[in-house]
């Protein structure tokens, strides 16, 4: 097998000073595109007192605004788009459970684009030519399933578009077809761990080598069980519809530190989440992005709302973001102390007796608010196993994070999930 140094493409084999000046040339072209096609970045760049010839360097993009998903959700559906529609050949949106969804277009230019920073991603990640690869993320509308797709295959890959649910079909497949390479979200992942279990197959005993997990946070505590469990290397997809897609970020399988932005192709920031004031290299804040080469949709300074710091790059040129481990506006104040749901995640990862699937649930009581962990149990637990489980995960709550909570443990795969992932904050505060 070649050694993956040998396989960089051009971008991956610039130095410093050639990014830099590559970024710089994409960037005004970006700025000029969005300015020119798009009413709202002309209205908005208008109204901030600034235009695409202003940007003489990288730092000029601090001067430009910042753009919300609530902006996509108000020019629903073709407003942000700066093509006209008969170029458009493939539509994807968010799910929408919160409002509207946001619709992202692409070009010919654009799913080429996509389908390279994919099988880049891949290639960092562990994947080689020959490859097969288990997509166990949703199809559709979703951009994970198709992004690993047709990436895969841009790789040379095999491709088994297995997509989500059916855990026992996914179980079967991967045994029978024997991929090297699965992607698919980590906590589908643990699912699917926990079906091999229950069919008394070793999932160590598999063909896979290699895992990518994406569309969801997730920690070192559940990167350990996952390579412990399965015998795979572990590592970390990056990547956001509104920005393309899976493949903004990858993690590199032999350093395993942290994901390294594709900065050719998307110029990250880090600003601060309240003040959106942009901070150094190395201080943690809200990620923000700029697509430097996107056609039918670019986004100028997009908030995330994903929270990590930049770093500089070790197996590749471009800086690393560290793994996201939480949202701004997944952020839950309790009774004045902060929390986020990876904090829970790492509680509830090593509690004898339950699976690591959980959500939580807010709750108003009279004028003070509630939190209600909820667990999955896994398969098997006793009841008493189950009970030791809510008073261990309620203690270790209280010590850890300083917050009281009531915990249920309920039955396995009882919790809602969406395209393989659970909603992991339901808040019923204002629920009538």
């Amino acid at each position: 097998m070649a050694d993956a140094t040998e396989l960089l493409d051009s971008g991956e084999r610039l130095d410093g000073a050639a990014l830099r000046a590559l970024q710089l040339e994409r960037l005004r072209a970006s700025l000029r595109l969005a300015y020119d096609h798009v009413p709202f970045y002309r209205e908005s760049f208008d109204k901030a007192g600034v235009h695409p010839d202003d940007c003489r360097s990288l730092a000029d993009l601090a001067r430009f605004p910042l753009t919300t998903k609530a902006d996509l959700r108000e020019n629903y559906p073709y407003g942000m788009f700066a093509v006209p529609r008969d170029r458009i050949r493939r539509i994807h949106a968010s799910s929408g459970t919160t409002g509207r969804p946001t619709v992202v277009g692409y070009t010919d230019g654009d799913l080429s684009l996509w389908s390279d920073m994919v099988a880049r991603s891949l290639r960092a990640a562990g994947a080689r030519p020959g490859d097969t690869v288990h997509v166990a993320y949703g199809y559709g509308l979703f951009t994970g399933g198709l992004g690993a797709h047709y990436g895969a295959e841009r790789l040379g890959c095999t491709v088994v578009p297995a997509s989500g649910g059916m855990t026992a079909r996914q179980v079967q497949l991967i045994q029978d077809l024997k991929p090297r390479v699965i992607m698919v979200t980590p906590s589908y992942m643990l699912t699917i761990l926990d079906e091999f279990e229950r069919q008394g197959v070793d999932p160590r005993g598999t063909s896979l080598e290699v895992g990518v997990f994406g569309a969801e946070p997730w920690t070192e505590q559940m990167r350990a069980e996952i390579e412990e469990r399965f015998a795979i290397d572990a590592v970390d997809i990056y990547g956001l519809s509104e920005v393309i897609g899976p493949g903004v970020a990858q993690e590199c399988v032999e350093t395993k530190d942290g994901l390294h932005v594709w900065e050719d192709h998307f110029y990250p920031e880090i600003v601060d989440p309240v003040t959106g004031e942009v901070l150094p290299d190395g201080e943690r804040g809200e990620l923000v992005f700029t697509s430097l080469t996107k056609e039918a949709m670019p986004v100028i300074r997009y908030r995330t709302r994903d929270l990590t710091r930049l770093l500089p790059g070790t197996a590749r040129v471009f800086r690393r973001m560290e793994k996201v481990t939480g949202r701004s506006d997944d952020l839950v104040i309790l009774r004045g102390v902060n929390l986020f749901p990876t904090q829970i995640e790492e509680i509830v990862l090593r509690t004898p007796g339950v699976a690591p699937h959980f959500q939580l649930r807010l709750t108003r009581e009279g004028r003070l608010d509630a939190l209600t962990v909820r667990a999955e149990a896994r398969p098997g637990a006793t009841p008493e196993e189950r009970e030791a489980a809510v008073r261990s995960i309620a203690a270790a709550v209280k010590d850890g994070i300083g917050v009281s909570v009531t915990v249920e443990v309920v039955e396995p795969e009882s919790l809602e999930r969406s395209v393989g992932k659970i909603r992991r904050i339901v808040d019923l505060r204002n629920a009538r």
